[in-house]
């Protein structure tokens, strides 16, 4: 089983959405037996938090099932559990690399790595306001990485 841990700041808005978006692929591809999927936040400040109205909303209008969630913060342990542990922007890189310790076994990457926009960040709805594009963003990412993890496992 491959376990994913997708993180931002406070676990409400991209991680949640990026964990939402993924599932329903995995799902939809009849590979859920195949994957561990959760989320959460380099942060305190929205620990025990549902997620964002915004993004359920937008998780809605898309079709793409909410699942009952609370905001947690990533653990040292976190990363001797996840094979992979996807942060959306430079800043969550840092703070998850300071959590864990380090990254001696390249566990910690941003989700548009898994993409042709290696290196960019994934704007955080929190404020910009805008969850059309960090949606967009997030469901590029978790394509690119499904079709990597699909890639490896047939």
């Amino acid at each position: 089983m491959i376990k994913i841990l997708f993180i931002c700041h406070g676990n409400i808005c991209r991680s949640t959405m990026a964990q939402f978006v993924f599932q329903d692929m995995v799902n939809k591809a009849g590979l859920s037996d195949r994957f561990h999927v959760d989320s959460a936040a380099t942060s305190r400040e929205e620990i025990g938090n549902p997620p964002h109205h915004g993004t359920v909303r937008k998780m809605q209008e898309v079709g793409v099932p909410v699942l009952p969630h609370r905001a947690r913060q990533m653990t040292k342990k976190d990363y001797q559990t996840y094979d992979y542990l996807i942060g959306m922007d430079a800043w969550n890189i840092r703070n998850m690399q300071r959590i864990a310790g380090g990254d001696p076994d390249g566990r910690i990457c941003m989700l548009l790595d898994f993409t042709d926009r290696a290196g960019e960040e994934i704007a955080d709805p929190w404020y910009t306001g805008n969850f059309d594009v960090t949606y967009r963003d997030v469901k590029e990412g978790c394509e690119g990485l499904l079709s990597k993890l699909t890639a490896q496992i047939y």
